[in-house]
């Protein structure tokens, strides 16, 4: 008994605090720097980009992902589903899109909606959608997603309904024709003329086709958030503007709030939390971003520019300020009911009991007022300040 006591104590002990230190390490030495997409298909007709997991750990993580797609005029992305729920943020250009959902009272199969600079449009999984440029010039979505039920983790896996990478494909020829009830011959072509993988250029007898999007669904499922009210709008300093379902009741499909951030020319936004991860990308500029994670340890300070996406660790504090180009972002946070903690304005962490504060700070009284006072008449969006 008094052998087993000591190997517990000098051997069992030790080793599971061990264990843990590397836990508590291997997470805080998460590489959270920001990244570039890479190409996953490019054709003549667009393309579609990803961030892969394997160039970017937090995504797997954080249970995040994202890709990026880009429609050249009358291009076509065939019909499919996804494993994640995301939202879609056109970049550029307009776009039509077909979508099957139980969101709409409406009787038709599929809803379509017609998208365009701005919008946003969630898009829950397992739901069948295709993507349409009817419009002049390219059309390029960002799409941020909740991934954790992906099968691949950190990444969004799409199942293709048609084409030689389609379920109709995979099937015997038999088992399609007893499906639909046709001959062998008639199933040969349903599932193999479809040469195109992904993308696929419409002629213009197919762009005729195709049907128009239905205004009426507008308000239903997309929302214009670059023309939204902002939450928070302060001059020379930006807006920040956030849709949750009680504005956009389609959101609660995806289970995902999405807001903007504009920063003018070195405003910077004040630190804040979520309670769950969130995932950021970068629209248009460049400026600076600071995380603080476990152990008060400042685990990414950095340059941002277009087209790059980061993510934010649930609970990691984040600070962004804009450099002389200006700073504008796009992101979601994986919960339409997170609890968000600020460090600057009225609604700070801080902004509780001035005893209390004055005691955690160790402050004078009168820098203790001072504080409280800028945190009283502050916003989370700071404008430029000359410190020296």
């Amino acid at each position: 008994m008094y052998i087993y006591i000591v190997f517990v104590i000098y051997i069992v002990i030790p080793f599971i605090c061990r264990s843990k230190e590397k836990v508590q390490v291997k997470k805080m030495d998460m590489d959270l720097s920001p990244k570039f997409p890479a190409t996953f298909v490019e054709t003549e007709d667009g393309g579609y980009y990803n961030w892969a997991a394997a160039d970017s750990p937090v995504l797997r993580e954080a249970k995040v992902a994202a890709g990026k797609l880009v429609l050249k005029p009358r291009g076509f992305a065939l019909p499919h589903y996804a494993d994640c729920s995301k939202v879609g943020y056109v970049l550029e250009g307009k776009c039509g899109v077909g979508l099957t959902t139980t969101a709409s009272n409406t009787k038709e199969k599929m809803a379509f909606i017609g998208i365009k600079k701005g919008d946003i449009i969630p898009v829950p999984c397992a739901s069948v959608s295709c993507w349409y440029n009817y419009g002049d010039s390219d059309v390029v979505i960002v799409f941020l997603a909740d991934a954790t039920n992906a099968y691949v983790a950190g990444e969004i896996t799409y199942f293709l309904l048609t084409g030689p990478l389609g379920h109709l494909h995979a099937f015997s020829l038999e088992s399609i024709a007893k499906t639909y009830q046709i001959s062998p011959q008639k199933a040969q072509k349903l599932t193999s003329n479809q040469k195109g993988l992904l993308l696929i250029k419409l002629n213009q007898e197919q762009a005729e086709t195709i049907p128009k999007p239905n205004e009426e669904l507008l308000n239903i499922y997309t929302q214009n958030i670059n023309g939204s009210l902002p939450d928070v709008e302060v001059n020379n300093g930006g807006n920040f503007t956030t849709l949750k379902p009680s504005k956009f009741p389609f959101l609660e499909q995806v289970g995902l709030n999405v807001s903007r951030l504009v920063l003018e020319t070195n405003a910077t936004r004040a630190p804040w939390y979520a309670s769950d991860p969130q995932v950021v990308y970068v629209v248009k500029g460049s400026g600076e971003v600071q995380i603080v994670g476990l152990q008060g340890k400042l685990v990414l300070n950095t340059k941002v520019e277009t087209g790059q996406l980061f993510v934010v660790p649930k609970l990691f504090m984040v600070a962004i300020s804009a450099d002389e180009n200006g700073l504008e972002l796009i992101s979601i946070v994986t919960s339409t009911r997170a609890i968000m903690g600020e460090m600057g304005s009225k609604n700070s962490v801080f902004n509780t009991s001035p005893s209390i504060l004055q005691v955690s700070l160790n402050v004078s009284s009168e820098l203790n007022q001072q504080f409280i006072e800028i945190m009283e008449t502050g916003t989370i969006i700071v404008t430029p300040v000359n410190l020296y």
